[in-house]
């Protein structure tokens, strides 16, 4: 059997390249969310694209009936893929399976007395939300499910006068594959004869059919209504259905809603009437003008898949074998003490009979030598850069989420307070992940794929040597011939840096250093903040603080700037005019790192649309100036990490800046220093390089040939290097700082600089590279997060002199370290 699937492999392997050459580079593990489309199948509908002149269907003429004729077509190729017979089942064409869940529910919301609705726990979000409209509702888990058809409980607790009830699951599980048993469909016709009641099935079949056949060839053992998306099979065209058991087509009628083209007749005037259409079922649910250009792909996509790869059997059999290498090799990954890498929540391969429990889907978490949790976040930034496409997060599945990582209601809602949100920056609460990894194999996967993911997480997530806490020889003294090598502000977050002249001397505030990350840019439809992760070019806007002439100077440096103007500037001093009506509505609710904010958004159509022609997206710019309250102000949320606490002693802020007290509290704990200002910053007011460090890193770097890291990626704002020679210079000697004295003014070091993939973007050119992150995930990684550079924040004197009334930092400046 082995042999047999590794035959077909080569066989999948050998039109590989030619099918499927947007895969040169990248390993593809997100099939769960869409499968790839092939090369053959983009040319034949191209062809017929260009060949044949298709009308809309609604219409009479030629090029119209061609279109319709093309629709039924494709409606019968349908059918006959899923081996359905016409005269049981109809077809309704939809945007995806989640309208076809929606077309059904919007029926049922129309009895006179309501429905009762109950959902499998491994329900996706969209089964869930039916809930909403049904007058009663409940989740089951598989027990509940089995109680219920042995009818020793009911479905959901009844109402009066409710009759009719929707039980609703998925085939396969979006999250980890689980396949659940399809016997449970005509159980739940068996039992409603049986009681002489009426309940309804609706199959989300998505992710089943795009590795697995799905026979409907017996309608008693069918699902009433079953939904999917044809991008999941065939990767194109963009589309879903919703397969109609005719027996159970009635109740579909029910809806009060129509749409053009699905009725015969309409009457406006005087009186309110309509006759609906009622030829077939599909006429009366297509609201509308089909989306006819995708139907017509359809027959296409058919064709070539099975050109292809013979039948979704074989497609079954090979992904069921690559499924199994996958979830074996993670399974075996062991750091030095024998503790797993892998936590594995598809549990479906520990059985004989895997294919039919288990899809080709694997979701999983990682953990460190010790035991925590590496985040999901970091494991995604770091497969993004080495080209592998999977998925992380909730997966839109809550109740398996629920389920696999044990999660009670009470604390779902008490992540959601604390901020934590789906795609945000934490997924790690009170010591519980909150979301999972999942990798899933397609038709066109290979066994090359899965060998390079399992040597991916083998490079960078098994720890093979031993691991110590600190390090243990770290200096003790607390002077170093150290200086400010260079200055830093960024006034736009996320765009370019200006420079600080040699001789200037810049102000510091509790904020940081002045105007430093006071603007942003804003996405005009969301009010998210933009930042280069997203639109790497925001490093080619350079802005310059012309202190003469009071004024903020911005240009852009890429290479079609001609299209621009030189320049725009906007006054330094927060002039009132260049804004919108201040408390008005125009007043830009916005989000920066998870922090909801006010910002106040400039007027002028030729600023924001310097921006918006840079980078090709709606935006504005937006000001948040220092001195606010409430929405309009923000607050530091740098701290010490754990390799830094068991050696460090932090500034008592209370007290004189010399004196010391034992390691910080936790981040959540009520005993955290109080809180401190910041701007637009990611974490704190000020980060701080070590050149040492950046040296020690290229060292690194060049090993692998890699790009060297300039000290521009990491975007501090002070650069500090060493006079000491080079074996005397103590790299990353700044995780065990506790203080500085730069200059006549103290700072308090705020724990290491967590990074993210933004540091492989050029401060120069804004290309992305694979460095400097790659290597640091190698060499500074800790809790599963990645650090370089240190948050630091200016402590205000308590001294009288005349030098702390108004604080500066310039280059040059000498550096004494406390440890």
């Amino acid at each position: 059997m082995a042999e047999h699937n590794m035959e077909y492999n080569l066989v999948v392997e050998g039109f590989r390249k030619h099918e499927y050459p947007m895969l040169k580079d990248a390993v593809y593990l997100d099939h769960a969310g869409t499968t790839l489309y092939s090369k053959s199948l983009m040319e034949r509908y191209m062809m017929d694209m260009m060949s044949n002149l298709y009308g809309n269907p609604h219409s009479a003429s030629t090029s119209s009936q061609l279109s319709t004729s093309r629709i039924e077509n494709a409606r019968l190729s349908v059918l006959r893929f899923f081996n359905a017979d016409p005269a049981d089942f109809d077809i309704v064409f939809v945007a995806n399976a989640t309208a076809g869940i929606k077309l059904v529910m919007d029926a049922f919301r129309g009895q006179p007395d309501g429905f009762l609705y109950g959902y499998h726990q491994d329900s996706h979000t969209s089964l869930v939300g039916v809930r909403e409209d049904a007058i009663s509702s409940r989740c089951l888990d598989d027990v509940a499910v089995e109680r219920w058809l042995s009818g020793s409980e009911h479905l959901v607790t009844r109402k009066p006068h409710s009759e009719i009830s929707l039980f609703a699951y998925p085939a396969q599980s979006n999250l980890d594959g689980r396949r659940l048993p399809l016997s449970w469909l005509e159980r739940v016709r068996d039992l409603s004869y049986q009681t002489h009641s009426t309940t309804y099935t609706l199959l989300d079949a998505s992710a089943l059919v795009s590795t697995s056949p799905l026979d409907l060839s017996d309608a008693k053992k069918a699902a009433d209504f079953t939904v999917l998306s044809f991008y999941k099979i065939f990767g194109f065209p963009d589309l879903g259905a919703l397969i109609v058991r005719k027996e159970s087509a009635a109740i579909l009628q029910m809806r009060k809603y129509f749409g053009g083209g699905t009725v015969e007749v309409v009457v406006c005037l005087k009186e309110q009437w309509h006759a609906p259409k009622g030829q077939s079922l599909h006429e009366t649910l297509e609201d509308g003008t089909l989306p006819f250009h995708s139907i017509l792909a359809l027959e296409a996509a058919i064709d070539v898949h099975k050109s292809l790869y013979g039948s979704m059997e074989r497609i079954a059999n090979h992904t069921t074998f690559l499924a199994r290498k996958l979830y074996e090799g993670l399974k075996s990954l062991r750091h030095v003490n024998s503790e797993p890498v892998c936590i594995i929540y598809s549990r479906g391969f520990s059985c004989e009979t895997s294919p039919h429990v288990q899809g080709p889907t694997i979701a999983f978490n990682v953990t460190n030598g010790f035991g925590a949790w590496v985040t999901n976040v970091e494991f995604e930034r770091l497969a993004s850069i080495r080209n592998f496409h999977i998925r992380t997060g909730g997966l839109c599945n809550p109740g398996g989420v629920a389920s696999a990582l044990e999660l009670e209601p009470w604390e779902t809602k008490k992540n959601f307070s604390a901020g934590l949100r789906c795609g945000g920056e934490t997924d790690i609460y009170a010591g519980k992940i909150t979301g999972v990894i999942r990798v899933s194999l397609g038709a066109m996967s290979t066994m090359s794929d899965v060998k390079s993911f399992i040597s991916f997480v083998e490079e960078f997530f098994t720890d093979q040597t031993a691991m110590t806490s600190t390090d243990e020889d770290t200096a003790t003294s607390t002077t170093a011939d150290m200086y400010v090598e260079s200055l830093t502000i960024y006034p736009i977050k996320s765009c370019g840096g200006f420079e600080i002249p040699r001789e200037t001397a810049w102000e510091v505030k509790p904020e940081g250093l002045t105007w430093d990350r006071e603007w942003c840019l804003v996405h005009q439809g969301t009010g998210q903040a933009l930042s280069q992760k997203r639109y790497p070019l925001m490093a080619l806007i350079k802005p310059t603080v012309d202190l003469e002439s009071g004024l903020l100077r911005i240009r852009y440096r890429g290479s079609n700037s001609s299209i621009l103007v030189d320049e725009i500037h906007v006054p330094l001093s927060s002039d009132p005019s260049f804004y919108k009506t201040p408390n008005s509505i125009h007043s830009l609710s916005s989000r920066v790192c998870g922090d909801a904010i006010v910002a106040r958004r400039y007027s002028s159509h030729e600023i924001n649309d310097f921006f918006t022609k840079i980078l090709g997206v709606s935006c504005v710019l937006a000001r948040f100036p220092a001195g606010g309250s409430g929405p309009s102000s923000r607050h530091a949320k740098a701290h010490m990490q754990q390799h830094q606490v068991s050696n460090n002693l932090v500034v008592n802020e209370k007290s004189s800046a010399n004196s010391f007290f034992g390691p910080p509290t936790p981040p959540d704990s009520d005993g955290e220093n109080r809180r401190r200002p910041i701007l637009l910053s990611n974490e704190s007011p000020i980060l701080a390089i070590n050149k040492s460090s950046i040296d020690t890193l290229n060292e690194e770097i060049a090993k692998s040939g890699g790009k060297l890291a300039s000290p521009s990626v990491f975007r501090g704002n002070i650069v500090l290097a060493s006079n000491e020679s080079k074996k005397h210079q103590k790299p990353y000697g700044e995780d065990h700082w506790s203080t500085l004295k730069i200059g006549s003014e103290t700072y308090q070091m705020l724990g290491s600089c967590r990074r993210c993939h933004m540091i492989c973007v050029d401060q120069d050119t804004a290309e992305k590279n694979e460095e400097p992150f790659v290597t640091l995930a190698k060499t500074r990684r800790f809790e599963s997060k990645v650090f370089f550079g240190s948050h630091m924040c200016h402590v205000p004197s308590s001294l009288p002199r005349k030098e702390h009334q108004f604080p500066v930092i310039k280059v040059g400046d000498k550096v004494s370290i406390g440890l």
